[in-house]
């Protein structure tokens, strides 16, 4: 096997990063501020719309932290993983266009929280799949390019999505009508680029399917748990990841919502995140071809010490330009921070049982960003500022950091 070029499988695994990060970026950018419209038409102030986004976002990953390894561990089953995708990813893409549908700020959220558990259920099939389409000497690279394209590609239904809603009145529609659009056009897109992985993927590693599949698969649920004990590195590599990843999740999904209850220009925060994807794409990739170089452990420590100083720069931010140095920054270590602790988890679990792992996986990180968007929705009520929230990323940071260099001296 060529060493650099990427095989259709692989290729075909990688669309699926460039379909469900449409809804990502759509989430990151746009809907915070349609929502913010909805819920300020309504009433609600400023520090009150961060928070209900902050507890919509923290509900709908803590469904997917009870569900996920349940879910996962079903996958694990001969010949299941597929069907569960497929329905996990048609929830997500069915719920983003059904956003265009509710005028009341409550009932949006509703929607939200159900298309966000679609998606974010769908990733725990898709990244458990990396064992069946690629070797473990190429994880590292594939999935750092699934992570860059990802990046790169959702910027095309934005950027037509923002020339609708930005220029809505120049078109001469209505910006609900231009939402609407946006909603649909996304959803199209994610399913599209997920036909070929759907025509081509077949489970490798799996485990014999029993007579009765939902009752075994509880069974070896609770014995991986109990037996988390003996895999030491597996366990503490978790913990740090709970804590590191929650920030970078929290960034990601509060960035607007933070920029917006601070005042700033709407249509400049949606532009700055849009450099954060382009410059997100060369460093996933450059990170990737560091892994060939340097221990994958050691670059993601690197990640995560840089996120500590972009959380810390972040508690001072009160101007559009910062925001700017903000989004160029998170850009150059979002990808990468990703995409290596996707792969180097991939490399340490059991292929087998790739679904019940990334399950647990999950928990830990997108199960865990309820915790960091609750959090700075908690602490912006409580201080009656949207900067308050931000310090306790930072501590989140180093305590990844500490744990993640106690996994790594663990050998199994």
């Amino acid at each position: 096997m060529n060493e650099k070029k990427l095989t259709k499988l692989e290729k075909y695994w990688i669309l699926y990063d460039v379909g469900n990060s449409a809804f990502t970026l759509l989430v990151a950018t746009i809907l915070p501020i349609y929502f913010n419209a909805l819920a300020g038409g309504e009433g609600l102030s400023e520090v009150q719309y961060l928070a209900y986004w902050g507890y919509a976002a923290s509900v709908s990953t803590l469904i997917v932290a009870l569900i996920g390894p349940i879910c996962g561990t079903i996958a694990d089953t001969k010949g299941y993983k597929k069907p569960i995708f497929i329905v996990s990813m048609m929830v997500g893409v069915l719920g983003c266009a059904a956003l265009s549908v509710p005028t009341s700020w409550v009932i949006f959220l509703a929607v939200f929280v159900i298309a966000k558990v679609g998606y974010s259920s769908s990733l725990i099939f898709c990244d458990s799949m990396l064992s069946d389409v690629t070797t473990p000497d190429r994880m590292d690279m594939v999935s750092s390019h699934g992570y860059a394209w990802g990046y790169i590609g959702s910027c095309i239904p934005f950027v037509i999505s923002l020339l609708f809603v930005l220029g809505n009145e120049t078109i001469g529609i209505s910006m609900g009508t231009a939402m609407t659009i946006a909603f649909f056009l996304n959803a199209g897109w994610w399913f599209v680029v997920t036909i070929p992985l759907l025509k081509n993927y077949e489970q490798k590693n799996y485990v014999e399917k029993q007579d009765h599949v939902i009752r075994s698969s509880f069974g070896r649920l609770a014995g991986t748990f109990k037996e988390m004990k003996k895999h030491k590195k597996i366990f503490i590599f978790l913990l740090a990841f709970f804590f590191y990843i929650d920030g970078v999740y929290t960034i990601i999904e509060m960035a607007t919502a933070y920029g917006s209850a601070l005042g700033l220009d709407s249509t400049g925060l949606l532009l700055a995140l849009l450099v954060t994807q382009i410059v997100a794409f060369p460093f996933a990739l450059l990170f990737g071809r560091l892994a060939k170089q340097y221990e994958t452990g050691k670059l993601i420590k690197l990640c995560i010490a840089a996120y500590t100083c972009i959380a810390l720069f972040a508690i001072q931010l009160d101007k559009q330009w910062e925001f700017w140095v903000l989004a160029v920054c998170v850009g150059m270590f979002q990808g990468a921070v990703q995409a290596l602790s996707r792969s180097y988890f991939a490399k340490i679990i059991p292929p087998e049982k790739s679904g019940e792992f990334f399950g647990i996986f999950d928990i830990c990180g997108k199960g865990a960003s309820f915790m960091g968007t609750a959090l700075m929705g908690l602490f912006a009520q409580v201080t009656g500022s949207p900067n308050g929230g931000v310090a306790i990323l930072a501590v989140m940071f180093v305590i990844g950091f500490m744990l993640f260099g106690k996994a790594e001296k663990i050998e199994e």
